[in-house]
């Protein structure tokens, strides 16, 4: 099979899964033109229209939806197969896709993207950022990046000694006017900065404290969905917000954020990277995963000296 057909096989299964030609592109690494001609390509070698596609949608035509039922299951033990060839190679080199979660992927782009990519130069890491939980491997991610209570059970996790918790804070102008909160519950009188959730939930703010524990529904002017929005907010003193620690650290230790509340944010999960037990993960997975298990390591060593 030429490279050129798995490509176009790969563009049609990967707008199937998102339903979009941008996010399909994105996937693959391609332009939104390269990835339509490639359809196109594919279109006029089996002589059907495979999508309809309008300037707001795109979907499968019948004809489409039968071609990638029976065309995924091949193009998955294909990608398998020079899985398992490229796992005999002694140095590592292609793609590796990872999933995180903004605040995590900060956590270790330094520490392990980058010092991977140093040792590896013939490796290119692929790392894609969102709120929601997506199933790595249906799109087609080698690793994802989570808390360790939100790894899905069958995935192998890798603990990099990095637990995750919550930062309450607010601006010194903030609390110079309003005063302080001293428990959870004193949040009802103040203007909170409240957060909405990938799926378009409200996010509750949540404490726990010697065992008990406190779902809170805050009440402010300001809705966002973006951690860094959030956070501007709060610096600007509109409102008291709820981060993940790492989110707002240096602000604590400049001051230009005061933390309150601190014994009642425990720590929560450690961050974990994960991936499906291929039996013949790439060179450059293998690599990864031990770079990762190293610095998990180190940092358990560092922390108990």
């Amino acid at each position: 099979m030429s490279r050129l057909l798995l490509n176009e096989l790969d563009a049609v299964v990967a707008i199937a899964r998102t339903g979009s030609f941008r996010a399909a592109a994105q996937g693959l690494g391609m332009s939104t033109t390269g990835l339509s001609n490639a359809v196109a390509k594919l279109e006029a070698r089996v002589g059907v229209r495979l999508f309809n596609r309008t300037t707001r949608s795109v979907s499968l035509t019948d004809a489409g939806r039968a071609f990638v039922e029976q065309v995924s299951p091949a193009l998955r033990d294909i990608h398998g197969a020079l899985d398992a060839v490229r796992s005999q190679q002694a140095t590592p080199s292609g793609t590796l896709r990872i999933n995180a979660f903004a605040s995590g992927a900060r956590e270790i782009i330094s520490p392990l993207v980058l010092a991977f990519l140093r040792r590896h130069p013939d490796v290119h890491v692929d790392l894609v950022t969102e709120g929601r939980l997506v199933d790595i491997v249906a799109d087609g991610f080698d690793l994802g990046l989570r808390r360790a209570d939100l790894v899905p059970a069958d995935m192998i996790a890798v603990p990099l000694g990095r637990p995750q918790r919550h930062a309450v804070v607010a601006s010194p102008a903030y609390f110079e006017q309003h005063g302080k909160p001293h428990a959870p519950t004193d949040l009802a009188a103040h203007r909170c900065i409240r957060t909405r959730l990938p799926n378009g939930a409200l996010f509750r703010w949540h404490f726990e404290k010697r065992g008990e524990t406190a779902q809170i529904d805050v009440t402010g002017p300001l809705t966002l969905d973006e951690a860094s929005l959030a956070r501007v907010a709060v610096l600007e003193g509109l409102g008291i917000g709820f981060f993940l620690e790492q989110d707002v650290r240096d602000d604590i230790e400049a001051r230009r954020l005061i933390r309150v509340l601190d014994d009642w944010t425990p720590p929560i999960a450690d961050l974990c990277l994960y991936y499906p037990g291929r039996r013949n993960p790439s060179a450059a997975l293998k690599a990864f995963i031990a770079l990762a298990r190293d610095l998990g390591r180190t940092k358990k060593r560092r922390e108990a000296g």
